[in-house]
């Protein structure tokens, strides 16, 4: 009897059920959406904020020991200070390897242009443009064109093993020098590759692969500074603890955590004499955008579950009052209201499989479209995710029947058999 009165229900009601069943997918559809997006949105995002440029530097560590008295800075120019370019490689050594995406070394020397027979001081920036780099037996490509998306170059960008330079754009306006112009800088000759622009003080400089300012400044293998871009996730009170106070699971937990402070960390154990840090401007601000757009996400859940609530509310209570005359027959032939509430709640949970069902396959696609169109990559729902779906399903339909169903376990027989209430 229990399960023909479930069955006639649908039977005779398949509107009702219909537009409940429906408001429960929608619901389940963009919570399923938003899920997925969430358990995969922090790489995605990282990865796009990426553009943004590096957001680690490693300098050698005697540019962090300041003598001061009084005051003042009696800190000497550190020219000695430099890291060694045959440890750069080691970068893709550390633990979070696969989370460095690129880094360039920057040399920065004086030079002496000379033309015209008159001679000008100039600042040349060596690094790397593209250049191959091997550890064990991975080969990657790394550089500025990594690191420095933002870099735009009107012509060529220079070989990393030539001869050929760039000029940033002031400089290049300033000299009236064009792309295929050769410059003698401290009684060398280089052609001009392309025009750079950059924005920043690169603008008013010499960039030129890392080799020739090593070779101008007589010290081969020196590096200034390293930039590292990385994926990280946002540090919290966690990422900020001293991993000096910390020794087993904790200090574990916080190395094999993707944290700026951590990746620093490995950094300066990947190469000697060396002090990392994070970028503060960038790294911070790559927290805050992920904290709020996961709060968004939230957001947009929390009221898609909300209305589908409603909307099964409404069509449970439409449902239950069309249906008064058949719950007061129950109660008059001896049901309870445990046995009357079971019912309606069979009902919806066969809704909110049903729903569910439908939600789950539907929000798979909308979030792998969201994927394709918003990040041009694929997103996955886990498996996993399926059972969590359909208890949230299960939860937003038995809470928007709860008063409903209630009103007609409550239902007076008597007056329900008239047709009142």
């Amino acid at each position: 009897m229990f399960v023909r009165l479930v069955y006639e229900s649908f039977r005779r009601q398949k509107r009702r059920k219909l537009l409940a069943g429906a408001a429960i997918a929608l619901g389940v559809t963009v919570a399923t959406a938003m899920i997925g997006v969430a358990t995969d949105i922090g790489d995605k995002i990282n990865r796009e904020l990426r553009t943004i440029g590096a957001n680690l530097v490693v300098t050698p560590q005697e540019d962090t020991l300041d003598v001061e008295i009084g005051g003042v800075n009696l800190k000497p120019p550190s020219d000695g200070a430099f890291l060694n370019e045959a440890d750069l490689p080691k970068i893709k050594g550390t633990f979070w390897h696969n989370n460095i995406t690129g880094f360039a070394p920057m040399l920065p020397v004086n030079v002496t242009l000379e033309r015209d027979g008159k001679t000008e001081d100039l600042a040349l920036l060596g690094t790397y443009f593209a250049k191959q780099i091997s550890f064990g037996k991975e080969e990657f490509k790394t550089g500025v064109r990594t690191t420095h998306p933002w870099w735009r170059v009107s012509g060529a960008w220079p070989d990393d093993s030539s001869r050929d330079v760039l000029l940033g754009e002031r400089l290049a306006a300033s000299l009236s020098a064009k792309v295929g112009d050769s410059l003698m800088l401290s009684g060398q000759e280089f052609r001009v590759s392309g025009i750079l622009s950059t924005g920043g003080n690169e603008d008013v400089e010499v960039v030129a692969p890392i080799a020739v300012a090593q070779e101008i400044l007589g010290k081969p293998g020196a590096v200034r500074r390293v930039y590292v871009s990385a994926i990280t996730k946002p540090e919290d009170a966690f990422a900020r603890r001293d991993p000096k106070s910390m020794s087993g699971a904790v200090y574990d937990r916080w190395y094999c955590s993707p944290y700026p402070q951590s990746i620093a960390f490995q950094l300066q154990e990947a190469i000697p004499n060396s002090h990392a840090e994070q970028i503060r401007q960038v790294a911070q601000n790559e927290g805050a955008v992920l904290t709020r757009i996961e709060g968004l996400i939230f957001l947009v859940t929390l009221a898609a579950l909300f209305a589908s609530a409603l909307a099964v509310s409404a069509a449970m209570a439409t449902a239950i009052f069309e249906r008064r005359a058949e719950v007061g027959l129950m109660k008059a032939l001896g049901a309870g209201r445990f046995t009357v509430a079971s019912v309606f709640f069979a009902e919806a949970s066969i809704l909110a499989l049903m729903g569910g069902l439908v939600g789950f396959g539907a929000g798979a696609m909308l979030a792998r479209e969201i994927g394709r169109s918003i990040f041009s990559s694929q997103i996955t729902i886990a498996p996993v995710v399926f059972p969590v779906i359909l208890v949230i399903a299960v939860i937003v339909t038995f809470a928007g029947s709860a008063a409903a169903i209630r009103r007609a376990v409550g239902l007076d027989p008597v007056y329900a058999l008239r047709g009142g209430l």
